[in-house]
């Protein structure tokens, strides 16, 4: 890993030094772009339409675009991209990741690029992380796009927006998403450039995918797409599919019974637990002792929901954590996501973890589901024709965005030079001597009045430290999923004099924590001219230098008291987490200081490296409250967090070469349904599948010396279509007097269609053809659904194969190429059943 690193680094600088070039031809069209007016903009972006209509490159028109999205910018926001952000642009052009540190400006680095690739009308999309992000980029980089007469939308759970300034929402709060219109998904689609949530853009592709009808479609093709935070989406995330279910068969009281009986096992006795692998099982002791219970002789003899339902349960009582991995809300389970903190509303553990969870708590256990489309992140973003992507962690990632998803990263240089100071980790022996330390910590700085940010990993952490501040009496927010709508609001006073907050991995990714508070914006006016002039009504000029002038002088004190102090309450499994963390403090060349503090009993220490440490404090001798600095513990620590990267990026690349083989599936499927979807007349290829049935069920008929065997042809013949008994033995006459097979074949096949296009007459020939349509299309999806679940169980149980010295992805991948060939070769039988003629 760090070899690779190595090797980054040295790339690094040459493709920095390639970026600087461009960038100078870049600054070299600025003077003549400030000479435009307003209304010229818009016929420059027709001259770059025109200019890629006449086949010329998309790199030729790189300096131009970029000078007309900064000047726009300018005149629009007051803010001039700096060369480093048009760097950062031109990374994300070609197809790059840029890494860029906290307090950069990735959203308005994303513009150039977007502008650029939206330039052919194929579309250019934003992915971000949440609602409120895709809502306020696109509201507040709206004005900037719209000056460059390029459409902006934007995409978020449950609605979809345009940037309209014609439009004004009398209800926004936030002046920046008060011009966004209310449309359709479909228009949201056709927009240049369009910024929304990732699950959402993968849940549009599955829904896209289960349409009835060709005006039902929403999506366009995968053409460019900028992902933000791309750690977060295509790493974090990366293990968890997007899934639309329908409801399956009633949920079981069963969860409860077992629920119930793995209460009354002993850890280590009766079960064992591996914390690394997040598995748990029963010892011998404890199958007995089950099997005792249950009044049954060997449990595994029973059918399989018995050992699933046991092994949920046991699971749900030591894997899964309340206030950690999910909370009860409103009498439901609700996720909590491990990496951001953030609540997961809406989504379900899978293989019976949620339900056996809901009966841990004593909640009612939601019905079970079953799977009608899934994709997960991967092979969805893997998609699109050109993919970038954006974040101000991704190095130690670099060798995972390059092996899986062909994605270099390019690491971004800084504005200003970067100064805040980095402490060593404070070890101590136990997590009580940890947190009186931390909370020790925060009151000198509280003291003094320079601000405080505590990450923590976890609800219950961020509760600890939060009572003890209160038995401390320090003023104090907390910020966890049990609060986040109130995220944004908290994060961006988090710079203030005396402001400590106590924040949960989500820590506000997206919002800027600024020195002094929450700095005042030229959009606060309530309009300002394209030229930055004086506003044409509400709030004035002199009002916005009054508060600038203010919050310049809270900004100044803050800066003289040493910025912001940044306190890590234990060490993730990730570096990149913790520098996420650290990367909160020290923007844009301010001060800064962080530090993070260990425990022994630390989950990272505890699985990963403790033992090393451990012998370090024995060596010292040090009592419980001082604590071990020392660099030997960085070097520990550090070993410890590349062990569990290694760990998971095995486990992630594990995950993509399965779901790879699913996605082939996926991808033929989706193909045949999309013919199928767009089919005007299916008619002639119905009835090939129904003469090649007659055929083949005529010559298995054929017995000894060439005898006919007419009575079976017929029993087997209204199958396929039906007739009454007497025009049975109306068919068997006529049949009987034909001597040879390829006589009665061609009768038949005349016979079923004249019959179908009899039908055809009666209820018209539109209907007929959206007939085919839909049982064409209800076919597809029902051998899709039956085959998602046969792959589920097969995938399983695959792993056993290992025991048997074959290789479990080897086996999966033959197994599940002729479940598919199975499911491809019977899809026309069922297709010819499905069409019951009758007189």
């Amino acid at each position: 890993m760090f070899g690779f690193l190595g090797k980054l680094l040295d790339s690094n600088e040459k493709e920095i030094g390639k970026l600087r070039n461009l960038v100078l031809e870049i600054n070299s069209l600025e003077g003549d772009i400030r000479k435009l007016k307003d209304d010229q903009f818009v016929q420059k972006t027709a001259e770059l339409k025109t200019k890629l209509s006449q086949d010329a490159p998309l790199d030729e028109c790189i300096p131009l675009a970029f000078a007309l999205v900064r000047d726009a910018s300018r005149r629009i926001n007051g803010e001039r991209h700096f060369d480093v952000q048009l760097i950062a642009a031109a990374a994300l052009h070609f197809g790059k990741i840029a890494e860029q540190k906290t307090g950069e400006g990735k959203t308005l680095s994303a513009i150039p690029a977007l502008y650029l690739n939206a330039l052919s009308g194929q579309g250019a999309h934003l992915v971000t992380v949440n609602d409120y992000l895709a809502r306020r980029d696109a509201g507040w980089m709206g004005p900037i796009f719209h000056l460059l007469g390029v459409s902006v939308s934007a995409i978020i759970s449950d609605q979809s927006f345009l940037y309209d300034p014609s439009y004004t929402d009398p209800t926004a709060k936030d002046f920046r998403l008060r011009h966004l219109r209310p449309i359709t998904r479909k228009e949201a689609y056709q927009a240049d450039v369009t910024y929304g949530i990732n699950s959402e853009f993968g849940f549009d592709y599955l829904r896209d995918n289960m349409v009835s009808d060709p005006s039902q479609l929403t999506q366009r093709e995968f053409h460019y797409a900028v992902v933000d935070e791309v750690d977060s989406v295509l790493i974090d995330e990366a293990r968890t599919p997007h899934i639309i279910s329908a409801p399956d068969a009633e949920a079981t009281h069963k969860y409860y019974d077992y629920a119930k009986m793995v209460d009354k096992l002993t850890s280590k006795i009766d079960y064992a637990i591996d914390e690394k692998m997040r598995t748990a099982h029963l010892t011998d002791h404890g199958v007995m002792k089950v099997e005792k219970m249950m009044g049954l002789g060997n449990i595994y003899e029973e059918d399989f929901e018995t050992v699933h339902h046991l092994e949920a349960a046991l699971k749900a009582r030591t894997l899964f954590l309340k206030d950690r991995d999910y909370i009860v809300k409103d009498g439901q389970v609700v996720i909590v996501d491990e990496f951001t903190g953030r609540l997961l509303t809406g989504r379900r553990f899978s293989e019976g973890i949620h339900q056996a969870i809901e009966a841990k708590e004593g909640v009612a256990i939601q019905q079970e589901s079953k799977t009608l489309a899934t994709v997960s992140l991967q092979n969805y973003f893997r998609m699109y024709q050109k993919l970038a992507g954006m974040t101000g962690t991704a190095a130690t990632e670099a060798e995972e965005f390059k092996k899986i998803y062909n994605l270099d990263v390019v690491i971004i240089p800084t504005n200003k030079d970067m100064i805040r100071r980095d402490y060593s980790d404070s070890v101590y022996k136990t997590p009580r001597a940890k947190y009186g330390a931390i909370a020790n910590e925060i009151a000198e700085c509280h003291k003094r009045g320079q601000p405080v940010l505590v990450g923590t990993t976890s609800i219950e952490k961020n509760e600890i430290i939060g009572e003890l501040l209160k038995r401390k009496g320090i003023p104090h927010q907390l910020l966890n999923a049990k609060n986040h709508l109130q995220e944004a609001l908290i994060i961006t006073q988090a710079g203030k004099k005396g402001a400590v907050t106590v924040a949960t991995n989500m820590a506000g990714r997206g919002v800027d924590i600024i020195l002094g508070g929450s700095k005042p914006e030229m959009y606060e006016l309530e309009e300002v001219s394209a030229k930055g002039g004086s506003a044409s009504g509400g709030k004035d000029e002199k009002e916005f230098s009054r508060k600038m002038s203010a919050w310049q002088k809270a900004h100044d004190e803050v800066v003289r008291l040493g910025g912001l102090h940044v306190i890590g309450s234990e060490r993730h499994e990730s570096r990149r987490i913790d520098n996420q963390l650290r990367g909160r403090s020290g923007r844009q060349g301010d001060p800064g200081t962080s530090r993070f503090f260990v425990s022994l009993e630390d989950d990272i220490m505890r699985l990963f490296g403790g033992d090393q440490v451990a012998k370090l404090m024995t060596m010292f001798n040090l009592p419980e409250d001082v604590p071990l600095e020392h660099p030997m513990v960085s070097r520990a620590i550090q070993q410890a967090q590349v062990k569990v990267e290694g760990f998971h990026f095995d486990s992630r690349k594990h995950l993509v070469e399965y779901d790879d083989v699913l996605n082939k599936h996926r991808e033929i499927i989706y193909r045949l349904r999309r013919k199928a979807l767009f089919a005007e007349d299916q008619k002639e290829k119905i009835l090939e599948y129904i003469a090649s049935d007659i055929s083949t069920l005529v010559n298995l008929h054929i017995g000894e010396g060439g005898n006919i065997e007419r009575e079976q042809i017929i029993t087997e013949f209204v199958t396929i279509i039906p007739f009454d008994e007497l025009s049975q033995k109306q068919l068997f006459t006529q049949i009987f007097q034909m001597h040879t097979s390829e006589e009665i074949s061609d009768f038949l096949i005349k016979l079923s269609r004249d019959m179908y296009e009899a039908r055809e007459k009666q209820i018209s020939p539109e209907v007929m053809r959206q007939v085919e349509r839909w049982v064409s299309l209800t076919i597809i999806d029902n051998l899709w659904m039956e085959h998602l679940e046969a792959i589920d169980d097969l995938r399983e149980g695959i792993g056993l194969r290992g025991y048997g010295q074959r290789d479990p992805l080897v086996e999966y991948k033959n197994e599940a190429f002729s479940m598919f060939e199975r499911l491809v070769a019977g899809g026309q039988a069922v297709i010819r059943q499905k069409y019951t003629i009758t007189y």
